[in-house]
């Protein structure tokens, strides 16, 4: 999937913000040094309900660095770049690691709240990049997302489907190997941090206003570019009027022909 942002242009050639391409490289270096060296910190810092509530405090955020293979450390470094990057640009380093470790801490707990006897350790990032998900379509909830990088569709609609499902999944399958009330928990510690959140608030009252203000300009540069043809035509047909159409360069027939096209479109369109 692939959305269709715009910082000042968003895609392939996003760039990486600082702290998603540290968060990369961490995550990346630590299933590195577990598959060279063959570790398994799953037990002691994966995410155990059971150890949890016995006094393993640290495992809601040690979690979020572990991961189960390949395809699992590059899928979740991969969203993390995809809607991480943007939200970090928008709203600065601090609110952007605060929110992620919100939504990973908060994936953590809702799992060990769900089952607080499992013994199956709970490992990933997908909680956290869940919860960037999650902002991405709040915050820019009509901006496209091509899934697979053919289908667009809108990140409102995206969010939602994706948290149905994960609601869906979690409910008939609690003992599946995906920690789907972790990503659940991500999605939903994401949302209301968010909708609580004062900064967030004054966040979305500025953007609405920046955008008032640009469209306001725009219907003012608009009304100035339609005086201006308007005039054009007025003169050149003052011109028609004093020495006749044969007067009329090529160039000035032309410039009259478009300028009389522009006008009639803006008329219909008003």
């Amino acid at each position: 999937m692939s959305p269709s942002w715009r910082r000042q242009s968003y895609g392939f050639g996003i760039g990486i913000s600082p702290i998603v391409k540290n968060l990369i490289i961490i995550n990346v270096a630590i299933y590195l040094l577990e598959t060279l060296f063959r570790l398994n910190l799953s037990h002691y810092f994966g995410m155990t309900p059971y150890l949890f509530w016995r006094g393993f405090l640290w495992q809601p955020i040690t979690y979020m660095f572990l991961h189960g293979g390949v395809m699992h450390v590059v899928l979740n470094m991969f969203v993390l770049w995809m809607f991480g990057t943007p939200l970090e640009w928008e709203w600065g380093t601090k609110k952007f690691l605060t929110y992620y470790f919100i939504c990973g801490i908060g994936g953590g707990l809702l799992s060990a709240i769900v089952n607080p006897s499992s013994m199956i350790p709970i490992v990933g990032a997908s909680g956290a990049v869940m919860g960037l998900l999650a902002a991405f379509g709040v915050m820019y909830p009509n901006q496209l997302i091509f899934i697979y990088f053919l289908f667009p569709i809108r990140a409102k609609y995206f969010v939602i489907i994706i948290g149905a499902i994960e609601l869906f999944t979690a409910i008939s399958q609690p003992f599946s190997s995906i920690a789907h009330f972790a990503h659940l928990g991500g999605l939903l510690f994401g949302i209301v941090y968010l909708k609580k959140g004062d900064w967030f608030r004054k966040w979305r009252q500025n953007s609405r206003t920046k955008n008032e203000t640009k469209r306001f300009h725009v219907v003012i540069d608009r009304n100035r570019e339609m005086e201006r043809l308007q005039k054009e035509v007025d003169d050149l047909l003052d011109k028609i009027n004093r020495e006749g159409l044969n007067k009329l360069t090529h160039q000035e027939i032309n410039r009259l022909k478009e300028a009389s096209r522009k006008l009639k479109e803006w008329e219909n369109s008003h």
